[in-house]
């Protein structure tokens, strides 16, 4: 029981940093371009799990580490870039929205790599939350707007979550979260770094409007949004599972939606209505699973 309601707390603590990094990014993106958002992101992440890495470093096998740093260029380094560019376009509460298709692309994941069975209530959970993003993407108006597509770039970024939770759970299950939290930021920050140092990223800071509230945004989403975060996800995944930790994913759109709201962006009912057929989907993978 005790183990239980600790996996719930982590799950909820998780739902929430995740939750908060769409509309972070948002404001992140007041004053830096995307590329120095999520660089920021990166690198913030890095240096917070920094004091861990000599340790885990040690005691981590080298013909691991390639599979670790995959793990965090799937799970963070590329997603970071992704969703920094759609929120360019697209409010932060509709890609909170479309994150919520990461369980559906780890079942798939799981199928076309590992070859894992999918049931038939699976597929037709799937088949769910695609009608739940159509209708989304229709509700948008993809006549009406011409920057529709942005959104599927946070589809893509869901398919590398997907990607990423199945190679956890088949590669990585037997190590400690804090070790591949720490190495797996280490390297996604090591690796974005020069953008900060060649894009005019600190020389912003000379001025005498230095851009703080974009710069406290970015520092929060690392550390927290993906530093913290990171850690929070491999701990589930060990602790509860593959399938349990992407349940995550019915929490953060409603995170997400309500800082969107906070921050007036619009949001319609038809809206709210496909987040819960899109959860509804995951429901039926979910449900299926256990069964």
């Amino acid at each position: 029981m005790n183990q239980r309601i600790a996996n719930w707390g982590i799950f909820l603590l998780l739902s929430l940093t995740w939750g908060s990094s769409f509309i972070l990014m948002k404001i992140g993106l007041e004053s830096f371009s995307p590329y120095q958002v999520a660089s920021l992101r990166l690198v913030a992440a890095g240096v917070a799990l920094l004091p861990f890495l000599p340790k885990y470093l040690r005691q981590t096998p080298i013909n691991k580490l390639p599979i670790i740093i995959l793990s965090g260029l799937l799970g963070n380094g590329i997603p970071a870039f992704l969703f920094c560019l759609a929120e360019t376009k697209i409010d932060s509460s509709l890609a909170g929205i479309l994150n919520s298709l990461t369980p559906l692309m780890a079942l798939l994941a799981g199928f076309l790599i590992y070859k894992a069975p999918i049931m038939k209530a699976q597929l037709t959970g799937v088949c769910v939350g695609l009608l739940g993003v159509v209708l989304l993407f229709m509700n948008k108006g993809i006549a009406a707007n011409e920057y529709w597509y942005y959104g599927l770039l946070v589809i893509v970024a869901t398919v590398s979550y997907g990607a990423n939770i199945s190679l956890v759970h088949h590669h990585l299950k037997g190590y400690a979260s804090l070790q591949l939290g720490s190495i797996a930021m280490f390297f996604c920050g090591l690796f974005t770094l020069p953008i900060l140092l060649f894009t005019g990223f600190f020389q912003q800071f000379t001025t005498e409007n230095a851009p703080w509230r974009s710069l406290s945004a970015g520092l929060v989403l690392g550390v927290m949004g993906t530093g913290v975060a990171a850690v929070l996800f491999y701990l589930l995944i060990r602790r509860a599972g593959a399938m349990f930790a992407s349940m995550v994913t019915y929490a953060l759109p409603i995170v997400a939606m309500g800082w969107g709201f906070l921050a007036n962006e619009p949001i319609t009912w038809l809206q709210i209505l496909c987040m819960f057929i899109i959860l509804f989907g995951v429901f039926l993978v979910n449900r299926a699973k256990k069964a």
